[in-house]
Formats: structure tokens, sequence, C-alpha cells
């Protein structure tokens, strides 16, 4: 008998658990990917994970950045 832990051979997610979805370029701010990828990494074949991951760096300068909470929102509009 052996104790080897079994592992999956998978594209692992990228997501850090920093869930928030940037209302300008639709992306979350923690992993990069959009909600659709997010809903479909599941079920996605390897070759499209990634293609998402090697998308994924190219993505940080969509990202805009919000400080100062819902005051900052509200002062926005």
């Amino acid at each position: 008998m052996t104790d080897e832990i079994w592992t999956r051979n998978e594209v692992e997610s990228p997501c850090i658990k920093i869930c928030v979805i940037d209302p300008d370029s639709r992306l979350c701010t923690g992993c990069l990917r959009s909600i659709d990828e997010i809903t479909r990494w599941s079920k996605m074949p390897p070759e499209g994970r990634r293609s998402v991951m090697a998308d994924l760096p190219a993505r940080q300068g969509q990202i805009t950045k919000h400080r100062g909470g819902r005051a900052a929102r509200l002062n926005r509009s």
C-alpha cells in the first residue's frame, strides 16, 4: 500500500479569493478573469484554461483603481 496523494492533472485556477468585479473593465480585480471565464472555468478544457492564463498578465492595465469606498463612488457621479 502506498500513501501517495492523488492529484488532478489540470490547469489550476488563478483565483486568489479577492472577488471584486471592476465596473469599467468587467474583470475580477483579484484574478483578472471575466465573469464568463470564471463561470465556465470548471468546464473549460485545459487548452481553454491555458489560453486564459496566458492572457491574464496583459489585462492588469485594464483595471481602474477606485479608492475611497462608497463616498468616492458617490462623488464620481
